[in-house]
């Protein structure tokens, strides 16, 4: 009896010491008492740059009345003076910041902290005119001078707007309605355009109610977009796109949800003769892990403006919900250009009338001068895991004589449909293959062959059509 005690006492003795000095230990590294509780992840914090001001140091105003274009362009010039020290980061606090467009500056961080909110001027003449992108002619909407971007920036490198989820708010619906009336003498500006510059970020914030486009990147490398809520009305909101690459390289667009009154994305390189002469293709992009809902247009689109080319595009992991189409891809004669490497993987459709489109058709021209005989290469597309559900029409492949539809790729898929009176995966000029079963039936245009790679029945019809627009 006495041995045990003896050792019983020992071990409640050597538990005790062990207890209190894991105790010590945790509270003196100021993490807690984790015996007790869970740790929770801390709210990481952005990079800092050297040098961090605040707009207020400069005269901001963030009451939702007062301009502040002062205010940010004292702070761009600020930062601008910084480039060779590392850049200078510029934090909005929490409030309403009425501002017209301002520049940006290399070597810049626009972090807008949680309850900011950056509000556009809605005076267009409080908003500068630029010159015609000149892959565009004489200008998208009306020839002649544009208007910039709220937030603008070009020739610039290492340029980073971030947040704890801060808002851009272009307030949009003064520009919609004077659009629809016919009252704007020059196209309309984006909400954020980013010109000719490498090494840019845009994540963490929300951006609403654009003008025009939301965010255009044009001609720009090295672009990372993530973790955005991009918004506007489904409806009476044109051209409301959501993110716009424009004859831009290696570029990520992730983890974002979009809902706007045009595309979610639409990879762009340029209008017919004036694209084609600037020469500058979209290429190296990679779209995942994406929510998106597009009543008027598509989820994902590939042209209609894509003179300069359009390559190495992988689209995966996309939900496209409550949508006119879900991805697209458009052009037409006078375009010229190519559409070609394009991969779409793991998508979900959900209530949408047509799943997968491609369409050649697309006649819109800056002007009388396109060449109808400089028609676009369209091949090597491959869709691969497509599932859903509520739609009408999952696959409407829509080549012509002039511009068939070349190396195209169905693999598992399998789409529940609304509409079964009619064949509902139209083909038109279209060569490829189907490997595997999927459902629905596939058009009579695509060879047929097994999950082995074996084939099983080669099409002898790749230029018949069964396209219908009545439903």
């Amino acid at each position: 009896m006495i041995f045990f005690s003896t050792h019983k006492t020992l071990l409640i003795a050597l538990f005790l010491t062990f207890f209190f000095t894991v105790l010590y230990l945790q509270l003196d590294a100021g993490t807690g008492v984790l015996i007790f509780r869970r740790q929770f992840p801390s709210r990481k914090l952005p990079k800092l740059r050297p040098v961090a001001y605040n707009l207020t140091d400069f005269g901001g105003v963030g009451d939702g009345v007062t301009l502040n274009t002062a205010a940010f362009e004292r702070a761009v010039m600020a930062i601008s003076k910084l480039g060779k020290k590392g850049g200078g980061q510029l934090n909005v606090p929490p409030g309403n910041w009425v501002t017209a467009p301002f520049n940006l500056t290399s070597h810049m961080t626009l972090f807008l902290a949680e309850g900011a909110v950056v509000i556009g001027y809605d005076n267009e003449k409080y908003w500068p005119l630029m010159p015609p992108l000149p892959s565009y002619g004489y200008g998208r909407e009306h020839p002649g001078p544009r208007y910039g971007s709220l937030i603008h920036g070009q020739n610039l490198k290492d340029v980073v707007i971030t947040g704890h989820n801060g808002t851009i708010d272009g307030q949009g619906r003064t520009w919609w309605k004077k659009y629809r009336q016919k009252l704007l003498n020059h196209t309309r500006g984006p909400l954020v355009q980013i010109m000719w510059s490498s090494d840019i970020v845009i994540s963490n914030i929300t951006l609403r109610d654009s003008p025009f486009w939301t965010i255009h990147p044009y001609d720009c490398k090295n672009v990372t977009i993530r973790n955005l809520t991009i918004l506007a009305p489904i409806t009476g909101a044109p051209n409301t796109d959501g993110i716009d690459p424009d004859s831009c390289e290696d570029m990520v667009i992730e983890d974002c949800y979009i809902s706007v009154g045009d595309d979610g994305v639409a990879i762009k390189s340029g209008w017919d003769q004036y694209g084609i002469a600037y020469g500058r293709p979209s290429k190296n992009i990679v779209i995942r892990n994406l929510v998106v809902r597009s009543m008027v247009s598509s989820g994902i689109s590939i042209g209609s403006e894509m003179s300069g080319g359009v390559s190495n595009v992988t689209v995966e992991n996309l939900h496209v919900w409550n949508s006119r189409r879900a991805v697209r891809i458009k052009t037409a004669p006078g375009r010229g250009g190519y559409v070609r490497h394009i991969t779409y993987r793991n998508l979900t459709f959900d209530n949408v009338r047509v799943g997968i489109v491609i369409k050649t058709d697309y006649n819109e021209h800056p002007d009388k001068e396109f060449d109808p005989k400089a028609v676009p290469v369209l091949e090597d597309i491959t869709y691969t895991s497509i599932h859903g559900e509520g739609v009408r029409v999952p696959v409407r492949i829509h080549g012509s004589e002039d511009i068939p539809v070349r190396n195209v790729t169905f693999r598992d898929m399998s789409i529940g449909i609304t509409y079964k009176k009619k064949h509902i995966f139209q083909c038109s000029f279209v060569e490829g293959r189907v490997v595997g079963s999927v459902f629905p039936a596939p058009c009579e245009n695509l060879d047929l062959y097994d999950e082995r790679g074996n084939l099983v029945k080669k099409s002898v019809s790749h230029n018949i059509s069964d396209i219908d627009y009545d439903f």
